[in-house]
């Protein structure tokens, strides 16, 4: 038998998500400015981080849909 969708705790793991994402975006950041990278390598990051960026959007998205569906009264127990 499957187990039960809870979705009781979405929305607080996506924002966890999001902030490590965001964490990860800033680290990087500091790693093209503060070493000796390749420009290759360099380029290969910012594009990671433009990456990171959408789905930082997409997590929003999918934050407001579990905020909405916990709004309207999901079934915690389900």
């Amino acid at each position: 038998m499957a187990k039960p969708d809870n979705r009781a705790d979405n929305a607080e793991k996506l924002k966890k998500m999001k902030e490590n994402t965001k964490h990860n975006m800033e680290a990087a950041k500091e790693a093209v400015a503060h070493t000796d990278m390749s420009r290759e390598q360099k380029k290969a990051v910012k594009a990671k981080n433009k990456r990171r960026k959408e789905s930082m959007k997409a997590f929003d998205e999918e934050i407001a849909d579990e905020i909405d569906a916990r709004e309207q009264g999901y079934n915690k127990q389900k």
